[in-house]
């Protein structure tokens, strides 16, 4: 039976988000101790592991699955919860790539998966402030009205005919102006819905275990996965391995994809003072921007706030020096927009990834065996391809046919010239990074390094990473990241050493955060 924790024991980032916040501690369960037996092992406790688990537990498949922190302590804990088929990418981009036909797929696919959370919600009664309503796409100043009218047309293409332009959005408190309208989009407490599910789960005869960290995992007719203590998990149907970036795989998906790192902030706004919708904008990076309700207090009585909530500034991870800069051009944004403003109570960073042709991969991984299943690269859509990505394994693994299987196939080649020089900007961009090996360090002695902070240092033929603790002693490990020998740079918002080629992520002492790598940083040499 799990316990309750006062708060997460551990997440992939040092700053904390609104949802930690705002919410009772999740579940935390016992490792996984001994040799153990089941139909599917899911690897990851984020809304991608537990929404498989869940489905598969409903049709009374036998499940287990292992998380190596605490449940949502990856990037589900640091989203901003939008429900939404307004994709990123925008459709008249995925029309030219993947044809009217799979516009629509996408479209149907993104607005099943809100119908799909909803559905769950209701049956599992779970309380999570989940709600339908309206979400405005608008233009910057100096937009063009064109790229609105373009984008229309191609939504209405795709099936989402309710969408409707409009020059004034007729809201309180925020007025986008022109803008186009996608209704029935939605949003919750994502650590409330995680909850729910887990309890369901269990219920189910479901299992799972915290603070076990999958190192190894072997696909075919022996298929298992083997912790970081050794214990193995025969897995008779599949493996899924929904970790944000599939650790499994140590080339292929990583050339068809790339991390960036994403920053919100909450501020405090009189309740009722703005409408609540899902606000984006259409640069690149773009906006976007909710209303989060928060909960009495301890002794009762309604709170006279609410916080809104607004991300973007998104950059390649690893490859930005001054995060803080970030979120400081999140909150005058925000203020030149919403006058009401009070104090910002939470700013935060996450990691999304972005696949080269703009729509995200689940299925069976690449160039393995057949019963082996990844769901990566939501490109900034965690919730709903979250979602969506467990019905379409859910149904591979149950050996049904699934309409969304070929376009989010994680093997498919998109042959459009867009997506080619997408895929060579980004791999050059990787290729460019390891130069690094061949630099002086950030600084050449311990000494230059502040307390609380980290930098790279050259010793002899080796990169150390060097971080100052708030002691002021010195912690080193090797600078080159476990999975293909980038150079790793110091995160001063996160406190993390983080990978510029594949996103790979590591507290400040080395530890695994985030893979693609399956480690940690290695002792200093």
């Amino acid at each position: 039976m799990p316990t309750k924790l006062p708060n997460p024991a551990r997440t992939s980032g040092a700053t904390a988000t609104s949802w930690f916040g705002t919410a009772p501690a999740l579940p935390t369960f016992a490792p996984l101790a001994d040799n153990a037996e089941t139909d599917v092992v899911v690897v990851g406790g984020g809304i991608a592991g537990l929404t498989t688990a869940y489905l598969l537990s409903q049709e009374g498949v036998p499940v287990l699955l292992l998380e190596d922190g605490e449940l949502a302590s990856g990037e589900t804990g640091r989203t901003t919860a939008h429900l939404s088929n307004a994709l990123d990418d925008r459709y008249t981009t995925l029309e030219n790539l993947f044809g009217p036909e799979g516009a629509r797929l996408a479209a149907e696919s993104h607005t099943t998966a809100i119908a799909a959370i909803e559905g769950i919600v209701q049956k599992e009664k779970i309380d999570c402030d989940f709600t339908r309503l309206d979400g405005f796409l608008f233009l910057p100043a100096g937009g063009k009205s064109q790229e609105l009218a373009d984008e229309l047309a191609a939504a209405h293409r795709a099936g989402l005919t309710q969408v409707e332009h409009l020059q004034r959005a007729g809201t309180t408190g925020f007025e986008p102006g022109e803008c186009l309208r996608f209704p029935n989009q939605g949003q919750f407490h994502i650590l409330k819905y995680l909850n729910g599910l887990a309890q369901a789960i269990t219920q189910k005869g479901g299992r799972i275990h915290t603070n076990t960290r999958v190192s190894e995992v072997h696909g075919g007719a022996n298929a298992r996965v083997v912790t970081a203590d050794g214990v193995e998990v025969t897995a008779r149907k599949g493996i899924v391995v929904a970790t944000n970036s599939p650790f499994n795989d140590r080339v292929v998906m990583h050339t068809k994809q790339a991390a960036y790192r994403t920053y919100v902030v909450a501020a405090r706004v009189p309740k009722g003072s703005i409408s609540k919708a899902l606000y984006w904008d259409t640069p690149d990076p773009y906006h976007y921007v909710r209303l989060q309700d928060v909960p009495a207090g301890p002794r009762g009585g309604q709170t006279d706030y609410d916080l809104l909530i607004v991300g973007g500034e998104d950059h390649k991870t690893g490859q930005d020096e001054h995060p803080e800069a970030r979120l400081r051009c999140l909150e005058e944004w925000t203020r030149d927009r919403f006058p009401m403003v009070r104090d910002f109570e939470y700013r935060w960073s996450g990691q999304v990834m972005e696949p080269q042709d703009g729509l995200a991969y689940a299925g069976r991984n690449p160039l393995d065996a057949d019963n082996v299943f990844i769901i990566t690269g939501d490109s900034g859509h965690g919730m709903t391809h979250g979602t969506l990505g467990p019905m379409i394994v859910t149904d591979l693994l149950q050996g049904r046919p699934n309409p969304w299987a070929g376009l989010y196939d994680p093997g498919r080649i998109t042959v459009k010239p867009e997506s080619a020089l997408e895929f060579v900007k980004e791999n050059v961009n990787v290729a460019f990074e390891y130069t690094d090996l061949l630099t002086g360090g950030d600084v050449k002695t311990p000494e230059e390094i502040g307390v609380g902070e980290g930098a790279v240092l050259r010793r002899g033929l080796s990169k150390v990473a060097v971080y100052k603790d708030e002691q002021g002693v010195a912690h080193e490990c090797s600078a080159i990241c476990p999975h293909l020998g980038c150079v790793v740079h110091w995160n001063s918002l996160e406190k993390s050493w983080d990978c510029p080629c594949h996103g790979s992520r590591f507290t400040a002492l080395g530890e695994l955060l985030n893979g693609p790598a399956a480690s940690g940083l290695a002792p200093a040499q």
